[in-house]
């Protein structure tokens, strides 16, 4: 073997070890979030969602992380495919086809890929602090505010839509967020965002 083929073998390797190493950095935040079980964080509360695993008809779609989402789309206005917006009727903790159709329209809205899939540039947007400008020209700002910090050291939050706002809540000892939920039947609870368990919405 020559100098120059052994060169090139040994660039080759040190190439695939950091494309290996790479996506293994890449792929660990979200699938280790999503095998816990649940959403949570520590320290900033504008951190804690863009490195969630991915929702979506075929993933955890029958949970209160599907519930969660559908919060969002409320709050945001999503709209349906029969173009009027998602509504408390729609909350119901079950990831289907119109929930899939109103993801769509508002990573649409977001500049976001209009998969239907709730992965971490989904999730990510509700980290972000900065005002938001859909496709025809309107602005909010978005997305999580600091509300304060509780006597038993939980944060409260409140989430800011393009038209409703919800309280969430992050606990100071397991670091795991829950929301004060808005489904059809008018209940006003407080759920944990959880990957699976029984769907509470």
């Amino acid at each position: 073997m020559n100098f120059r083929t052994k060169h090139s073998r040994l660039a080759a390797a040190a190439v695939g070890a950091l494309a290996a190493c790479t996506l293994g950095i890449s792929a660990t935040p979200a699938s280790a979030a999503a095998s816990d079980g649940y959403i949570r964080g520590a320290g900033s509360i504008y951190d804690d969602f863009g490195d969630e695993g991915t929702l979506s008809i075929s993933t955890y779609a029958n949970s209160n992380l599907a519930c969660f989402w559908q919060q969002v789309l409320y709050a945001e206005g999503a709209r349906e495919s029969d173009e009027s917006n998602f509504d408390r009727s729609d909350i119901d903790g079950n990831f289907g086809s119109n929930t899939r159709f109103a993801t769509r329209t508002l990573q649409y809205r977001w500049g976001l890929d209009a998969d239907g899939l709730v992965g971490n540039g989904t999730f990510g947007k509700l980290d972000a602090k900065r005002e938001y400008t859909d496709v025809d020209g309107g602005t909010w700002v978005g997305k999580l505010q600091y509300v304060s910090t509780m006597d038993d050291g939980d944060i409260k939050a409140k989430y800011h839509g393009k038209l409703y706002s919800f309280d969430m809540y992050r606990s100071a000892e397991t670091g795991r967020w829950s929301f004060r939920g808005l489904g059809a039947d008018e209940l006003d609870s407080i759920m944990q965002i959880r990957y699976t368990g029984e769907n509470q919405c």
